[in-house]
């Protein structure tokens, strides 16, 4: 039998935690950087921004980033824009993005969906979400 020169498999790389627990300093944009809010993943390392300038960007991960961070739809992330690639540099955590915009660094308007799909309904707004037909209508069709 082959001897065991390697120091463990898949599950010694998934019990890896970066220093989660930890506050880390929050950062602002610089020149050549942009705030974003993920639109779509597109594979292959790729998303679809909208930044606050009202561009929307076709963002590459970058490889540090890549299968470490975990990035979703509704994410606030910070963009580095060049002249042939923008890159995703840092993913802001939801409490951080909070912070951002309490600083004046994202606008009023920017809604925040901290990674959950919220259906906001009114208690007092009908149900449009089917289509009632009556007897003839059936009828007829």
């Amino acid at each position: 039998m082959p001897k065991n020169k390697g120091k463990g498999g898949k599950n010694r790389k998934r019990g890896k935690n970066e220093a989660d627990d930890e506050r880390r300093e929050l950062i602002f944009k610089e020149d050549g950087q942009e705030y974003g809010q993920i639109q779509r993943m597109l594979g292959n390392g790729r998303c679809e921004a909208a930044c606050i300038d009202g561009v929307t960007r076709l963002c590459h991960i970058r490889g540090k980033m890549h299968k470490k961070v975990w990035i979703s739809s509704g994410d606030v992330v910070l963009l580095g824009l060049r002249d042939f690639q923008d890159d995703v540099i840092l993913k802001y955590m939801p409490d951080e993005a909070r912070l951002l915009k309490a600083y004046g660094e994202l606008p009023e308007n920017f809604r925040l969906n901290e990674g959950v799909n919220v259906l906001e309904e009114e208690d007092d707004a009908p149900d449009d979400d089917y289509v009632e037909f009556e007897d003839e209508d059936i009828d007829r069709i």
